[in-house]
């Protein structure tokens, strides 16, 4: 609104807009059957619902990782982003639980089963749950995903001791109004439903009454006569039910209070003691039903730290979980229908996992392992992230910060390499899709062979996100603090080191392996620093314009036994091959492979002469790098690097034009000025050591 003031009737016409147009209405039971016959949707049981939810906020298949992403995860489209989740693995099992869910819709199993979500602390499988619920609550909002319960009229006309105060009951476990109907005559309107439903599962609702609702019906039928028509036309109302976490309605979260003195009432209700003195103990009607899976009806139901429950506590979700009923102390079985959603951390699952009286319980379960992100470069989003909703200080972050912290994350969580061709740092870029065309890496098998290395899955274990954000967010304050306007990587690993062992999730045996990859990541930064100073220092983009060229021109004519007219004589002459392997030992590449690089290039060129793109050395990742390493041989004799290692001695303008260079990399200019002399003087040391 461009800071303009929103008066109160602006504020109450974007309420109004937001909420569903018939919240407030109430309706026959006639016009509910023709609603539903309309859009036979609207009877969908709960994993119909939340499968359904998944899909209508959008999917999109990622062709790179091989996995479907849903947009509700992967934009948060209803919060502008906040809640995004990074990271195949991540993404990998939230299409995993949402697989699960459809299985359910479809009455294949799952259905019947928890759906718990395993994985270490920080990892977001919280945050997953909550967002779910979220969305189930905007998806209940829309015609898309409208549903409806009924209420109870004009009780006390027909039903003689009736508390006044009940005159008007509204179906106490928001049941669908389908379940007034007798199942001989409910499995008719079903039929009839199926038949206009376009959808992969099929309608179905076996459900008996509440306890109270069945003594309401049995009450009125007795006084109509059996007749059913004047039961529903004259003492039910169909009203929509939307879900809400706050109002305890098609949401609930059960969160464990004392480990030791758990009350199953909790779950499945208790006796309403005010109303015991009207009815009698033994009547339905003095029954409260505000036990955590009656809330959940119809909806999702999230236990938090499950796990941490005693096993008898336990067993009430065996029976809500495969039977689909709960059975409260003194009362009959109650139908249910919602989403059970477990959560549990590592070490409680290690706790239970050898536990035989658990095989029943675990029985029911259907495990999502929630592991930690693999690839840095989506690990380092995660702070961005962090930073993007967060009211950060006026200061720059500079580049390869996020991103080497990220790397120090998931060194910690992945296996160390089986061979010894390639180290733990080149693994985590593998993961990360740092891979050339010539490199030996098979990425699949590294994966099959760190999930068997693994004590349950890679990623399971390690240092948080969590963990290392709040160092990012120290290290901000720090910097800012000490009036710096910076945040670099070499400040993130000040904080990190510092801080390792006064972190209470690390464990103590793994302090010095994590210290040892603080150093492998600080050298990683290293070479990219300099490579940074490298790029400032000699960058010219045309030369590099007029090298690719000429190394193109060379290569077309070595793979066609063609010759290549010299550039000072004009004569016709054979391919540089000294030129060619000078650009080419830049990437490492050996005599053997030369031929694979050559063959390799001369096929992206032609690949973008068919598009219509013309030659561009800056558009090749590979081929880029070489010839700026070899425009770094060529001009490295003309840099002053004793000037680099004391910034004292360098030049005002000279000094200038470098930090400019660094500044158009992204760097801030105090930040520009620190990687001048840290990566310069590396870069001095070992050119005067050659």
């Amino acid at each position: 609104m461009n800071g303009e003031m929103e008066t109160l009737a602006d504020l109450s016409k974007h309420y109004r807009d937001s909420v569903p147009a018939d919240l407030r209405e109430a309706n026959s039971f006639e016009w509910y059957l023709e609603e539903v016959y309309e859009d036979p949707k609207i009877a969908r049981n709960a994993h119909q619902r939340v499968a359904d939810m998944f899909d209508f906020y959008g999917t999109r298949y990622d062709e790179d990782a091989g996995v479907v992403e849903y947009l509700m995860a992967s934009e948060d489209p209803l919060h502008d982003g906040e809640n995004v989740f990074y990271g195949r693995e991540v993404h990998e099992s939230i299409h995993e639980f949402v697989n699960k869910v459809k299985s359910g819709a479809r009455g294949l199993g799952p259905e019947k089963r928890i759906k718990l979500l395993l994985g270490p602390v920080g990892s977001g499988k919280s945050h997953f749950d909550w967002l779910s619920r979220r969305y189930f609550e905007d998806f209940t909002m829309r015609d898309e995903g409208r549903m409806y319960t009924f209420r109870w009229t004009n009780l006390c006309d027909i039903i003689r001791d009736q508390d006044p105060g009940d005159n008007v009951v509204k179906s106490p476990m928001n049941q669908d109004p389908i379940v007034l109907l007798p199942q001989e005559q409910r499995d008719i309107v079903i039929e009839g439903l199926n038949e206009n439903l376009q959808a992969p599962y099929t309608i179905r609702n076996d459900q008996a009454l509440d306890p109270a609702s069945e003594f309401y019906m049995d009450r009125l039928l007795a006084h109509y006569d059996d007749d059913l028509e004047s039961v529903l036309e004259n003492h039910i109302e169909i009203i929509r039910l939307v879900a809400s976490e706050n109002k305890r309605q098609c949401v609930e979260t059960f969160e464990p209070k004392d480990k030791k003195n758990q009350d199953e009432t909790e779950l499945t209700g208790d006796v309403n003691y005010s109303k015991l003195a009207v009815y009698g103990e033994s009547d339905p009607r003095a029954f409260d039903y505000s036990g955590a899976f009656c809330n959940a009806n119809r909806g999702i139901f999230s236990g938090e730290e499950l796990l941490k429950l005693q096993r008898e506590f336990l067993y009430d979700f065996l029976h809500a979980s495969q039977e689909q009923t709960i059975k409260p102390k003194n009362n009959p079985r109650i139908d249910i229908d919602q989403v059970i959603v477990g959560r549990t951390n590592m070490p409680e699952y290690r706790e239970k996992k050898g536990d035989e009286k658990m095989e029943a319980f675990n029985d029911r379960t259907k495990r999502i392992d929630f592991p930690y992100v693999l690839e840095y470069e989506q690990e380092a989003e995660i702070y961005r992230k962090m930073l993007r909703n967060a009211d950060v200080p006026d200061i720059h972050v500079e580049p390869h910060t996020l991103e080497m912290s990220g790397l120090f994350g998931v060194l910690t969580r992945i296996t160390e390499p089986d061979s010894d061709t390639i180290t733990l740092v080149q693994k985590a870029k593998a993961y990360n899709g740092e891979l050339d065309d010539g490199d030996d890496i098979d990425v699949r098998k590294l994966r099959e062979e760190g999930e068997a290395k693994a004590d349950i899955a890679e990623g399971m274990d390690g240092v948080s996100a969590r963990f290392i954000g709040d160092e990012i967010a120290e290290a901000i304050m720090d910097s800012t603090h000490r009036g710096r306007k910076y945040l670099s990587p070499l400040s993130s690993f000040t904080h990190l080191e510092e801080n390792l062992e006064n972190h209470g999730s690390i464990p103590e045996e793994n302090l010095g392996r994590y210290h040892r990859y603080l150093e492998m990541v600080r050298e990683e930064y290293k070479e990219r620093a300099i490579e940074d100073v490298r790029h400032a220092l000699a960058y010219d983009i045309d030369e590099i314009r007029r090298q690719g060229e000429k190394y193109m021109d060379h290569v077309m004519a070595y793979i066609d036994d063609a010759t290549v007219e010299d550039e000072l004589t004009g004569r016709d002459q054979d391919p540089d091959e000294k030129f060619l392997r000078a650009v080419e030992e830049k990437l490492n590449i050996p005599e053997d492979r030369k031929e694979d690089f050559r063959q390799e290039v001369s096929n992206w060129v032609s690949r973008r002469a068919r598009e219509g793109t013309s030659f561009d050395p800056q558009d090749n990742d590979r081929l880029r790098r070489a010839l700026e390493r070899k425009l770094w041989e060529d001009k490295k004799h003309n840099i002053n690097f004793s000037a680099l290692v004391s910034a004292n001695e360098l030049d005002d303008d000279e000094r200038s034009t470098w930090v400019d260079a660094l500044v158009e990399q992204g760097y801030s200019r105090d930040g520009a000025r620190e990687v001048l002399e840290f990566a310069g003087a590396e870069v001095a040391k070992s050119e005067l050591e050659a």
